[in-house]
C-alpha cells in the first residue's frame, strides 16, 4: 500500500468536506461580520463629517460674513471709496476693524490695504493698530481673479509687510480669509481685507470627529496642502502619503470612501466661497476589525480539533484508490510511445481525476497547438506573398510627374510644368512628411501650391495675398490646419460669377508669447443660424478622435446649411488644443463687406520647446 496516495483519500473523503464546511462558516461569518462592521462604520462616519462639514462651513459662512460687514458700514466704506487721510478717519476705520476683529474670538489679526490712499492698516489682538503706507498690498491679499473671496490654507501668522517691530507679535499657524472690497456694482477694487482665524477654531470641530489614540483625521485643500492635521508639523505642506490621490479630491462625489494600505479612508467635500477642501478619516483596519479577528481566532481554534478525530479515521481506506493511477500511469506510457491520439478517459472528480482531466487537456491543446503552427505557417506565406505584389514605390508617382514636367518644358509648355510641380509638392507634404506637427512656414508653401492648382481651375477670378510676420514663420502648429479652411472657399463661397475675389491669411503677434492667424474672403457670407450654432459648438468643441485626427486634409464645415455641420471646425480646434495648449481658441464670423473670416489664436510654440 501507498501511503502516499491513502493521504491524499483521506484528505478528499474525510479532511476536505469537513474543511470545507468549517472553513466556508468561517469565512461567510467573517465577511459577514467585517462588511457589517465597515458598512456600519463607514455609515457612522459619513455621518460623522458631514456633520463637520456642517459645522466648517458655518465656520467659514461666519468668517465670510464679517467680512462683508464692510459693506453695511456706510462710514467705513465711504472712507475706503473716497480715501481719506487723516486722524478721524484712522481712527473710524481701527472701529470697524476692531469690530470684525472681536466678532470672533479665534481671529488673530486683521489686515486691511486702501487701495485710494495707499495705506496698509493690521489689527491684532495683542499689539497697538498700525497704519502705513504701502505702494501695493500684501501678495496674497491682492486678488486679481473673478472671485473676489479666497480662503488661503494654513501658515505662519506675519505682519503683512510691516517693517516696524511689533513687540509682542508671535507667529502661529493660521488659515485667511482674503476678500476684494470692491466698488458696487462694478468690480473695481477699493481695498483688500485679510482676516487670519487661528486652527483653533478648527481644532474644536476636528476634535470631535475621531478617536485621537486610534485614527487619523486631516483636512486638505484642493491642491493637496495640509490644513489640519495631527502632524502640526506638517500643517501648511503637501500631504505626502502613499495613499492619498488627488483624485480624491478631483471626484464628483461629495462623499465616499476607499481602503488601502491596511486602513480605510472615509472623505467629506467641503465647498465654500474661495474654498475647496477635504476632510478625511483613516481608521486602521485592524481597530475596525478588531471583533471580527477575535471570533475568527476562535473558529480557528475549534478547526483544529476536528482535524485530530477526522485524522484518526484513517483506517477506513480503500485500496481501490490506486485503479485511476494505474490507468494514469498506462495513458502515458502510450503517449511515451509516439501515440498522441490517445482516447484519455476521466479517472473520476477527486485529485487524481483532475490530474486526468488536466493530462487530457494538455494532449488535446498539444494537438491543437500542432495544427495552428502548421496553418499560421500557410498563412504567413500567404499573406507575404500578397504583401508582395501589394507594394508599389512611393516614387514612382512623383517620377512620373517629374517625366511629364520634363516633357511639357520639351514641348515649351511651361504652365503645365508649373501645374505639375505644385501638385507635386502637395503630394510629397502629404506622403513624406510624417510629422503631425509642422512650422506655420510648411503650412503656407502648402497652401500656395494647393493655390496655383486653383488659380488655373477657376482661370485666375481670385486673387491671394498673405501678411505674415517673418518671425512667426518658425512657429509650429498641427499640419493641414490652413489648407482645408482655404478650400472651403472654392466649395462653398467663391462666386463663379465674379472675377474679383480674393483671399487672405494674416499671422501677427497678440503678445510675445501668443499669436493670431486669420483666413479671410469675400465669398458668400454663412446663414446667419448657421453661424449662430457654429458658434455654440465651438464653445464645447468635442475631443478630436483618432481616426478624425489621420484625415486631416477634409473639408472642415462641409454641408454648411446642414446640421452637424460644426464637426469640422470643431475637430480643428481639438487638434490645436493638442498640439498648443488647451487656450487655443477658433472663431468664425461674417465680414459687414460680405465673406468670412476664421480666426485662430494660439500660443507661440518653436522647435525648442517641442514635447
Amino acid at each position: 500500500m501507498k501511503w502516499n496516495s491513502i493521504r491524499t483519500k483521506l484528505i478528499v473523503f474525510l479532511l476536505l468536506p469537513t474543511l470545507i464546511c468549517i472553513i466556508g462558516t468561517m469565512f461567510v461569518s467573517y465577511s459577514y461580520t467585517t462588511n457589517s462592521l465597515r458598512t456600519r462604520a463607514v455609515d457612522e462616519n459619513k455621518n460623522l463629517l458631514y456633520q463637520g462639514y456642517k459645522n466648517i462651513s458655518s465656520l467659514i459662512q461666519e468668517i465670510n460674513r464679517m467680512s462683508l460687514s464692510v459693506y453695511s458700514d456706510s462710514n467705513f466704506y465711504r472712507l475706503l471709496e473716497s480715501g481719506h487721510d487723516d486722524l478721524s478717519s484712522d481712527i473710524a476705520i481701527y472701529n470697524s476693524l476692531s469690530y470684525i476683529s472681536t466678532s470672533l474670538e479665534d481671529i488673530a489679526q486683521v489686515y486691511l490695504y486702501g487701495v485710494k490712499d495707499g495705506k496698509a492698516t493690521l489689527i491684532t489682538d495683542n499689539t497697538t493698530p498700525k497704519r502705513w503706507l504701502g505702494s501695493t498690498p500684501y501678495e496674497e491679499s491682492g486678488l486679481t481673479g473673478r472671485s473676489p473671496v479666497s480662503v488661503q490654507s494654513t501658515h505662519i501668522s506675519n505682519p503683512y509687510g510691516l517693517k516696524l517691530p511689533l513687540v509682542q507679535f508671535v507667529p502661529e499657524p493660521v488659515f485667511t480669509l482674503h476678500r476684494r472690497i470692491e466698488r458696487i456694482p462694478t468690480t473695481e477694487a477699493l481695498g483688500f481685507l485679510s482676516i487670519d482665524v487661528r486652527l483653533s477654531a478648527l481644532s474644536e470641530i476636528m476634535d470631535q470627529l475621531y478617536e485621537q489614540k486610534q485614527e487619523n483625521i486631516y483636512l486638505v485643500d484642493s491642491s493637496g496642502l495640509l490644513v489640519y492635521g495631527k502632524d502640526t508639523g506638517s500643517l501648511g505642506k503637501p500631504l505626502n502619503a502613499a495613499w492619498y490621490s488627488r483624485q480624491t479630491a478631483d471626484t464628483s462625489g461629495s462623499q465616499g470612501y476607499f481602503e488601502q494600505d491596511g486602513s480605510v479612508f472615509i472623505y467629506q467635500k467641503i465647498e465654500a466661497p474661495g474654498l475647496h477642501w477635504t476632510l478625511i478619516k483613516q481608521i486602521p483596519v485592524s481597530y475596525l476589525f478588531r471583533e471580527a479577528k477575535e471570533a475568527a481566532g476562535i473558529n480557528i481554534l475549534l478547526l483544529f480539533l476536528l482535524m485530530g478525530m477526522i485524522i484518526a479515521l484513517t483506517i477506513f481506506i480503500s485500496f481501490r484508490i490506486t485503479a485511476p493511477i494505474k490507468q494514469l500511469t498506462r495513458y502515458m506510457s502510450q503517449v511515451q510511445t509516439g501515440n498522441l491520439e490517445i482516447d484519455i478517459r476521466p479517472a473520476g472528480k477527486d485529485e487524481i481525476g483532475v490530474v486526468t482531466e488536466h493530462f487530457r487537456s494538455m494532449m488535446d491543446t498539444i494537438n491543437n497547438l500542432i495544427l495552428r503552427e502548421y496553418r499560421l505557417e500557410l498563412t504567413n506565406k500567404t499573406n507575404e506573398l500578397r504583401a508582395l505584389q501589394s507594394q508599389i514605390n512611393p516614387h514612382f508617382l512623383n517620377n512620373t510627374l517629374q517625366i511629364i514636367g520634363t516633357l511639357a518644358l520639351e514641348l515649351k509648355v511651361p504652365q503645365i510644368y508649373g501645374l505639375l510641380s505644385a501638385l507635386a509638392k502637395m503630394m510629397r507634404y502629404s506622403m513624406y512628411n510624417d510629422e503631425k506637427v509642422v512650422t506655420i512656414e510648411n503650412e503656407l508653401d502648402h497652401v500656395k501650391a494647393y493655390i496655383e492648382l486653383q488659380k488655373e481651375r477657376f482661370e485666375n477670378k481670385f486673387s491671394f495675398r498673405y501678411d505674415m510676420e517673418d518671425t512667426l514663420l518658425a512657429a509650429l502648429m498641427p499640419k493641414m490646419i490652413l489648407q482645408p479652411i482655404v478650400e472651403n472657399y472654392f466649395k462653398h463661397g467663391f462666386n463663379l460669377a465674379r472675377t474679383d475675389g480674393w483671399i487672405e491669411i494674416t499671422a501677427a503677434r497678440l503678445s510675445p508669447e501668443r499669436m493670431e492667424i486669420c483666413i479671410l474672403n469675400n465669398g458668400l457670407p454663412i446663414p446667419a443660424a448657421r453661424l449662430e450654432t457654429l458658434r455654440k459648438e465651438l464653445e464645447q468643441p468635442r475631443a478630436a478622435e483618432p481616426d478624425v485626427l489621420k484625415n486631416t486634409g477634409k473639408d472642415v464645415y462641409s454641408k454648411r446649411d446642414a446640421p452637424g455641420t460644426g464637426i469640422g471646425l470643431g475637430n480643428v480646434l481639438a487638434r490645436l488644443r493638442l498640439v498648443c495648449g488647451d487656450n487655443a481658441l477658433l472663431t468664425v464670423d461674417n465680414l459687414k463687406a460680405g465673406g468670412v473670416i476664421i480666426r485662430l489664436e494660439i500660443d507661440i510654440l518653436v522647435e525648442s520647446e517641442r514635447i
